[in-house]
This record gives structure tokens, C-alpha cells and sequence, in this order.
């Protein structure tokens, strides 16, 4: 603590320094005071009120195509991608052909060392850009990421991440491990999206917790993690969210998750994301004297199954749970011992249609048996039936399978040993969309049970 309180004055002091050199050059219109926040002092912030990007604070980083997770953009220092205009950075994806390539641009800033942190609250305000293949994020790297190995068992905190082509709804997700694992929470705006407005997005940063806000909604708490090499001892708790972070924002392009852009898309004309501040807060002082939180973990009802049939739920209680995404659609409706899936529409995603069940706990070194009873009034195929890690351990598969279903009723049943860390957040997941029927489907006598 001694050392935080040392870095948290000597910052607060450059800050003030650099607010003090920003102030000569702020326009008209925008000459906005970093506010102060209850409970806090401020340790940085940038406005964006000056003519140009502060140097002091920012470094943009230079990076190929392909970096990290199939992205296609080049990250480079061109003004052309990163600008000050009218109190907000703003960064610009750019598509052009250079020497007869297909080429795709970005900005990509990370703060400089002389302001890397430990705990405290970080907000930014920002407007997302809307387009597929578009991904702006707000996000933080530890300082030195050897400390305690690299990713994943470094830690990366994702204060947002917003797809291009689902703008309505913005992601905060922890990683940490190895193995890897991670949580994750969303909020979906319902009548506009975050490419319409600005919203501010934040976390509170703490010895042993983590929580994410949204417009001052809190939407995400986490408290329990670890950091270790596979197969050796646990870092001591709260490893790795005790060491020195950078935040880092960035618009990739393309990529694993939100997918590659459209050939010449119009909407790349546009591919603005905008960033009108980013502070930092910190307390006066963080006890870091903090222990994980002791697991719970739930009985099976009286035949030893985890699965509470026929119950359609919702994301706060036990039960089953009908998803669509990605232009899937469909219902779901109870019948006896089981469930009738009617789907109008696959889309292109294994989950678009999906009937999955929450809160299930699967412990270390346990062996658990999964089956279930399964028809359609047409063959058909359901792509993937699984136990995975849900939202506790990265959606990491346990046990999986790929179903060929007939109009006869046939019995499916497996087994799998839990070799991973114990897990009360478990999911039983029916994932049958990005298939070409649509054939109702029938499934009864679902079963999660341990055994011997």
C-alpha cells in the first residue's frame, strides 16, 4: 500500500500538471472541469480539449495485421486514424488499396507507464461505431504482463467491447487463469444503441472485486479468480488483479468474434469511434488484506438430478432458459417431463437457437453422466448437445455432442470426468440453430446426475 499511495501523489501531481497545459488550448464550447467523485480522488484524466493527442498520458501502438485473434486491421500512428476534433479522440477504421492490397487501418492507444495504476474507478464516455466487422473496445493489460505469466494468467479486464453489427449491446468481461476462464455481463438497450448516443462506461476496481457500470447501472460484479501455471499451486488471492494496469482502446476490424466486414462496405466511411474523456479515480487508500470467497454448491433434488425439468425461466433463477440470436427464432413451450422447441428460423450460429439450463455445479475430479430422450417430426440434426463452464469457466466444453435426431424417439447418454476447477455455474445446452430444418423437436427425461 505504501507504494500506491507513493505513485497515486506523484501521478495526481503530473495530472495536474498536464490539465494545467491542456487549459491555453481548449476551444470554445468545450472547456469542460474533470469532476470530482464522492469517496474518490482523482488520479488522471484527458478531456480530449486540446489541439492533439496528449503524449504524455497516450502511446499509440504499432501493430501488423493479424496480431491477435484474425483481426485485419494494421494498427499504426497515422493522424489519419486517431485524432482530436472538437473535445473527443476520435478513431477512424479506414479501408483503402495500397500497392494493389486490401488494406484496413486503426488506432490503437495505450496509456504510458508513468500512469499505469492499481485499483481505483476508470470511466470513459464513448459512441460506438455500427457496421459487421467493426469491435471498438475500452480495455486493460497489465503493465509488465510477466509478472505472473502471460495471457491468460496475466489478467485482462474488459471494461467494454461492442460488436459492429449488434450495437444495442455492449459486453464487460474479466479473464484470468490458466486455464482460462473468464465472466462475463451484458446489457441490451431496448428503443436505441450504442452507436446512437454517447454512454459512459466504467469499473471500480478493488482488492478481491471487480464490479462494471454502465450509465451508473451496475451490471457485473466478480470476486472470485485465480492465476496459476496448469497443473501447479494458485498465485495467492487476489492474483492477477493486484499489480500495475494500462488501459488500452482500440477499434479492431475483423476478427474471430465479430466477424470480417462487408467488400467496401459505406458503413467503413463512418467507422468512427469516439472517446470524449477517459479518469481515473482512486481512494485514499485499499486493503488488500482480502480472501476468496468460499464456493457453494447446490444438491441434487432427491432422484440425483441437477436438472429442473419443465421450468422455462429467466437469467436470475434455476430453471431452463429458450435464447435466440443472430436471426435465429423460434419457442420453446413445456410438455410432459420435457420440451417442445418450434423454430421458424436457424440462424447462422449453433447458439442462435438455444434452450440451455443455468446453475449447475460440477466439482473437480467428479464423473457425471448426462442423457436425455430426443425426437423431431422430421430428421434433422442438432449440431451441438453440451456441458460446458457457462459465464464461470469460459464456456469451456465438458462434455459434447453432435445429435442426428429421427421421428422415433432415441435415448442419448454420456459420461465425463471433471478435470478442471469445481464450477457452480455450469450449462446444459441444446444449441440447434445453423442447421437447414426446422423440424419441431421433442425432449424429455433430461438428466445431469453424478455418478461413481
Amino acid at each position: 500500500m505504501k507504494g500506491l499511495l507513493k505513485k497515486t501523489l506523484g501521478l495526481f501531481l503530473l495530472s495536474g500538471i498536464a490539465a494545467l497545459s491542456m487549459t491555453g488550448c481548449k476551444k470554445k464550447n468545450y472547456d469542460e472541469v474533470t469532476p470530482e467523485k464522492e469517496g474518490y480522488n482523482l488520479l488522471w484524466a484527458d478531456e480530449f480539449n486540446g489541439d492533439a493527442l496528449n503524449d504524455e498520458i497516450w502511446m499509440r501502438e504499432v501493430r501488423p495485421a493479424g496480431w491477435t485473434n484474425a483481426e485485419l486491421q494494421k494498427y499504426v500512428k497515422d493522424e489519419r486514424n486517431g485524432y482530436v476534433k472538437k473535445g473527443k479522440f476520435v478513431i477512424k477504421g479506414i479501408e483503402e488499396e495500397i500497392d494493389n492490397n486490401h488494406v484496413y487501418t486503426s488506432c490503437k492507444l495505450r496509456n504510458q507507464e508513468a500512469y499505469a495504476f492499481k485499483y481505483g474507478r476508470v470511466e470513459a464516455r464513448a459512441k460506438v461505431p455500427a457496421g459487421k466487422g467493426l469491435w471498438p473496445a475500452i480495455w486493460m493489460m497489465p503493465l509488465d504482463e510477466d509478472v505472473y505469466g502471460q495471457w491468460p494468467k496475466c489478467g485482462e479486464i474488459d471494461i467494454m467491447e461492442i460488436l459492429g453489427d449488434a450495437t444495442e449491446k455492449a459486453y464487460g468481461t474479466l479473464h484470468w487463469g490458466e486455464p482460462h476462464a473468464e465472466k462475463q455481463g451484458t446489457v441490451t438497450l431496448t428503443d436505441t444503441t450504442f452507436a446512437d448516443d454517447f454512454h459512459t462506461f466504467a469499473i471500480e476496481w478493488e482488492p478481491g472485486e471487480i464490479r462494471w457500470f454502465i450509465d451508473d447501472v451496475q451490471y457485473l460484479k466478480v470476486n472470485d479468480w485465480f492465476t496459476a501455471v496448469d497443473g501447479e499451486e494458485e498465485k495467492p488471492y487476489p492474483a492477477p488483479f493486484n499489480q500495475d494496469f494500462c488501459i488500452q482502446i482500440n477499434l479492431a476490424i475483423g476478427g474471430k468474434w465479430p466477424g470480417n466486414p462487408e467488400y467496401n462496405a459505406k458503413y467503413m466511411k463512418k467507422a468512427e469511434f469516439e472517446i470524449d474523456y477517459v479518469r481515473v479515480y482512486q481512494k485514499d487508500s485499499y486493503d488488500e488484506n482480502v480472501t476468496k470467497p468460499e464456493k457453494s454448491f447446490r444438491d441434487p433434488d432427491e432422484t440425483g438430478n441437477y436438472i429442473t425439468n419443465n421450468v422455462i425461466t429467466n437469467n436470475s433463477n434455476l430453471g431452463w432458459i429458450f435464447h435466440k440470436e443472430d436471426t435465429g427464432n423460434g419457442s420453446v413451450e413445456a410438455i410432459e417431463n420435457g420440451f417442445k422447441i418450434t423454430s421458424s428460423k436457424n440462424g447462422e450460429k449453433d447458439y442462435s437457437v438455444q434452450l440451455f439450463h443455468t446453475q449447475m455445479p460440477v466439482l473437480n475430479g467428479k464423473t457425471y453422466k448426462v442423457s436425455f430422450d430426443i425426437k423431431a417430426d422430421a430428421a434433422r440434426t442438432i449440431n451441438e448437445v453440451c456441458i460446458d463452464g457457462g459465464n464461470g469457466d469460459g464456456w469451456t466444453r465438458y462434455w459434447s455432442k453432435k445429435v442426428d435426431v429421427t421421428t422415433s424417439v432415441q435415448h442419448v447418454e454420456g459420461t465425463f470426468t471433471m478435470n478442471r476447477k469445481s464450477n457452480n455455474e455450469a450449462r446444459f445446452e441444446f444449441n440447434m440453430g445453423n442447421t437447414t430444418s426446422t423440424a419441431n423437436i421433442y425432449i424429455t427425461n433430461i438428466r445431469f446426475e453424478e455418478v461413481e
